[in-house]
């Protein structure tokens, strides 16, 4: 039998933090739940958690601070990230995924549709093939969610990883915007147009290499 999917969720706000933990609990999820930044930190690191829902606005560190400190250590690499706030515009979008978020809800919070978020989010965990993708020096290992380049180990968000993975796996092909976004983020989960192109920008930084061409309009290529 599969593993029970584990949540951290973090908001100064008590009747958010029951609302949510019933909710999830209901769909058969283990739930733990804290009140702060500081806390969240200290429990991920306990509680190993599948996925955490942080809130933006929080005492002692804030949702930003939380996912960028966590997202260092490569023990949360793999961790899907949902951010809740009551700010909803582009900026704070985009702020989100720089700072390693898959997904952004905005308040006030309907469980459904949260429910809905985490849930689509799980079923794309599963990798893409067990076989890797080797271009001369960069290795990408698709059941790992590894990737090297010189024998260098890269650290990569999931989302990150999973976009190089699509580009790298037909070197030269030009891949639309419309056909990524559906591939990588799906149908259940609504993202701006900033979306990818935020995650390009950190994979050529991580990278340190010129390998992803931008089609001006079109979309992106591999080519190593």
């Amino acid at each position: 039998m599969p593993s029970v999917k584990k949540i951290l969720i973090a908001d100064d706000e008590p009747d958010i933090l029951q609302i949510l933990q019933f909710n999830l609990e209901a769909e058969g999820y283990e739930v733990k739940t804290v009140k702060n930044g500081i806390e969240a930190i200290e429990k991920a690191k306990s509680f190993s958690p599948d996925l955490i829902i942080l809130d933006m606005m929080m005492p002692g560190k804030n949702g930003l601070q939380v996912c960028e400190e966590l997202r260092l250590s490569a023990s949360f690499n793999n961790t899907l990230i949902i951010f809740l706030t009551a700010i909803n515009d582009d900026h704070t979008e985009v702020n989100s995924l720089e700072a390693g978020a898959d997904d952004f809800l905005t308040k006030p919070i309907r469980p459904k549709v949260l429910i809905s978020k985490v849930n689509a989010l799980f079923r794309r965990i599963t990798p893409v093939s067990s076989s890797d993708n080797q271009t001369d020096s960069l290795v990408i290992d698709r059941e790992q969610y590894k990737v090297k380049y010189k024998n260098i180990d890269i650290i990569l968000a999931r989302k990150e990883f999973e976009l190089l993975s699509l580009l790298a796996s037909t070197p030269g092909k030009v891949f639309l915007r419309n056909d990524i976004l559906q591939k990588i983020w799906g149908t259940d989960v609504i993202v701006g147009d900033r979306t990818i192109d935020v995650h390009i920008r950190k994979i050529r930084q991580k990278l340190n290499i010129d390998c992803i061409t931008t089609i001006k309009g079109v979309g992106y290529k591999f080519e190593l």
